[in-house]
């Protein structure tokens, strides 16, 4: 089957995610910016975060599917998981947001974050074993550096936090600065796959 409805439905997935998690902001009490800070400075950056891994894991998909012709029902199962990971960053970041960055909801948001990268990697799996030996995704992610550094990133970050003692938490901040690491490493543009196309063309 062509692959335009689960492009369609997974963009409209990602939609919905960003608007849940902007809903969750608190609006100031006060019109000043120290009542912004106060009420939603927090929630105005793990906001930030979460947008960004949902915008990278959208461009990362378009870009995948732009080298996939059909697809058959295992990747529309895998594609599902992920997209399943993805909807519980609204519920993730909001605990974070709502607990100011302690232990238990950083780990969580960090597990929720390597859940979302191996759904990923598992879709990218089956995509490329229903395109065969001469895959074109297979050419065009080559090593996979970011892939491969990735979950290795959030586990760092997972067990930085679970070793956290007393009430410094800076194995908390060593955590979020771990997923920062991935998220700004992701966001710096990979036109591997457009390059694949300029060279080869789009499959079929």
């Amino acid at each position: 089957m062509p692959t335009s409805r689960l492009e369609a439905f997974s963009d409209g997935v990602l939609a919905i995610i960003i608007t849940v998690m902007v809903l969750e902001l608190k609006v100031p009490d006060q019109p000043t910016l120290h009542s912004l800070i106060h009420t939603t400075g927090s929630g105005l950056l793990t906001y930030l975060l979460s947008f960004v891994y949902v915008g990278i894991y959208w461009n990362n998909h378009h870009h995948m599917f732009q080298l996939v012709r059909s697809i058959h029902g295992g990747v529309l199962w895998a594609n599902l998981a992920l997209l399943f990971c993805l909807s519980l960053f609204p519920f993730t970041t909001g605990w974070v947001d709502e607990t100011r960055y302690q232990q238990t909801p950083v780990v969580v948001y960090g597990i929720n974050l390597l859940a979302a990268g191996v759904a990923y990697y598992v879709l990218q799996t089956v995509v490329i074993r229903q395109q065969g030996p001469q895959s074109p995704l297979r050419h065009a992610i080559g090593a996979d550096f970011k892939g491969k550094a990735s979950p290795v990133l959030y586990l760092a970050g997972i067990f930085s936090a679970l070793l956290n003692r007393g009430s410094e938490r800076v194995g908390v901040w060593v955590a979020v600065a771990c997923f920062v690491v991935v998220a700004i490493m992701w966001i710096v543009p990979d036109r591997r796959i457009e390059r694949v196309i300029r060279e080869d063309g789009p499959p079929g």
